[in-house]
């Protein structure tokens, strides 16, 4: 007879890889084209002037310059006005 009993199979080793997501230059410092500013998933930051949205919500930067965030009060399609962040470059 065996001397131990059978093993299960265990619940570990399934997390999710992380995504890296978030703010990668911040405020007032400089950022050069084509650098990414903001990773995000759904538009948290929305891109403003020198700035583009990229297929997977990213927004990078179309030139160099300083990086500046904003916030704006924006009329919705169903009349509600709500406040939205904007990153632009300068």
């Amino acid at each position: 007879m065996s001397q131990k009993k059978a093993g299960g199979s265990t619940r570990l080793g399934r997390d999710s890889i992380s995504k890296r997501l978030g703010v990668k230059i911040f405020g007032n410092q400089k950022a050069k084209k084509g650098s990414i500013i903001v990773r995000q998933r759904g538009t948290k930051f929305k891109s403003g002037e020198n700035t583009k949205l990229c297929s997977d919500d990213t927004i990078m930067s179309l030139k160099e310059g300083v990086v500046q965030f904003t916030t704006k009060r924006v009329k919705k399609f169903t009349g509600k006005t709500e406040k939205v962040k904007f990153v632009k470059v300068k």
